[in-house]
């Protein structure tokens, strides 16, 4: 079975998993993978900056945070705010905070890159808890309603319901997914990766280095925005510690070195792994920041790649392994 094909048969089984999955586990688990997806996309959208142009954002927080308020204060203070408008606000504020900042981020790199998403970062985080008549302060905006979703031929769908939340979701985070995957794909996706190894030469080749940094940019915070505005939908609650706090800016960065930087699905798997742990142990002990901090350690000091990394060793392992064993088997 060559790789495209095993591809599509594990695809086929994905789909049909998620297709069973409320059935399968019930509500709790269910919310838990819709956590897990929003968090998944926001890495991925994180990785777009840091793992194929080599950017690093410590304030990626403020795209995550201005669709979640953008998608909650259009449900809060517009009557009659259909769903899908709403979450278009969100992505939009998202992606129109991008596009102010792009102009100045995409002329610097380096440190200065990551302490200006920071020091910016930190800025929407007060602004949020200050602004208390926009924002909620530290109360946040919640209690908004959830209007349900028109599907024109198909009916009215309910957002409370847990259940068909989740396919909602889980078709918009996948869309969103396979829109990265796509742009990596792409002579566009070697662009990027060729701005983070070698710029000179990028640019030597008649590529414009600042305008792709802002393209790849505008799409990082935009798909940020649109996780922030699911989140908004399933929560139901956007505060500025749930949304804009620091942690919110080292989880995305935190699931992508666990899982692999670079590597298009290891920011999934970092989410996953991040979840789990997170999950498991909360159960124990409240000290669940130091837990994943010794693991954070850990990885940086005997994986530096990553689960996609560890997964690649094994995988060269048992090829040259299986090489040699076929070398050996036409020597006798």
């Amino acid at each position: 079975m060559t790789t495209r094909a095993l591809g599509r048969v594990l695809c086929g089984v994905l789909l049909v998993i998620l297709l069973f999955y409320p059935a399968l586990f019930g509500i709790y688990f269910t919310n838990v993978f819709v956590t897990f997806a929003i968090f998944a996309l926001y890495a991925v959208a994180l990785n777009l900056l840091l793992g194929y142009t080599g950017l690093l954002s410590f304030g990626h927080a403020m795209f995550f945070g201005a669709g979640a308020y953008g998608t909650a204060l259009a449900l809060a203070h517009v009557k009659g705010m259909g769903l899908v408008t709403a979450f278009l606000v969100g992505v939009s504020a998202a992606t129109a905070l991008a596009g102010i900042l792009c102009p100045l981020m995409v002329r610097v790199g380096g440190t200065a890159f990551s302490m200006l998403h920071l020091a910016f970062g930190q800025l929407m985080y007060v602004l949020a808890l200050k602004l208390r008549g926009i924002t909620g302060g530290e109360d946040g905006v919640g209690g908004f309603p959830i209007p349900p979703l028109i599907i024109p031929g198909v009916g009215t769908i309910a957002m409370k319901d847990p259940t068909k939340f989740f396919y909602f979701a889980v078709a918009v985070l996948g869309a969103s997914l396979w829109i990265l995957w796509f742009v990596t794909k792409t002579p566009f996706g070697s662009v990027m990766v060729g701005v983070r190894d070698n710029p000179n030469r990028v640019a030597y080749l008649g590529f414009r280095v600042p305008q792709t940094k802002a393209v790849v940019y505008l799409l990082s915070g935009s798909f940020a925005g649109v996780a922030g505005s699911v989140y908004a939908l399933f929560q139901d609650l956007v505060s500025a510690d749930g949304a804009l706090a620091i942690g919110t800016s080292f989880a995305p960065v935190m699931m992508t070195i666990i899982g692999g930087v670079g590597s298009f699905f290891g920011p999934i798997f970092g989410a996953a792994i991040f979840g789990l742990i997170s999950e498991l142990t909360s159960r124990y002990t409240e000290r669940v920041e130091l837990v994943v901090g010794l693991i954070l350690i850990a990885v940086i000091m005997y994986f530096p790649f990553g689960f996609m990394g560890a997964v690649e060793f094994v995988r060269a392992k048992w090829r040259a392994r299986a090489a040699s064993r076929g070398l050996v088997a036409e020597v006798r």
